[in-house]
């Protein structure tokens, strides 16, 4: 389980992200670089991590489902994700 802290760092980097997404783009479009330079770090897409929703793990991160591979582990084999089974042959 990650700190708290942790975890809303990463929401906060997250907000950062979504309100300067129109004005990077404009400015890398525009070759502005001085003027990018000026704006907060954690505003680039860059700075954040993929984090599992549920635990706030950073690594074993998947993307399909948004989780770390150990809660996608403990949730299929409880059938909490449909479509999903555990393979046999």
């Amino acid at each position: 389980m990650a700190k708290e802290s942790m975890k809303a760092r990463e929401v906060k980097r997250k907000k950062l992200v979504d309100q300067y997404a129109e004005r990077r783009a404009a400015l890398k479009a525009a070759g502005d670089y001085d003027a990018l330079q000026k704006l907060p770090r954690n505003s680039s897409k860059v700075r954040m991590r993929n984090r599992c929703k549920l635990t706030g793990r950073p690594r074993g991160y998947m993307r399909t489902f948004g989780v770390s591979r150990v809660t996608f582990r403990e949730m299929a084999s409880f059938g909490k994700i449909p479509g999903v089974t555990k393979s046999s042959w």
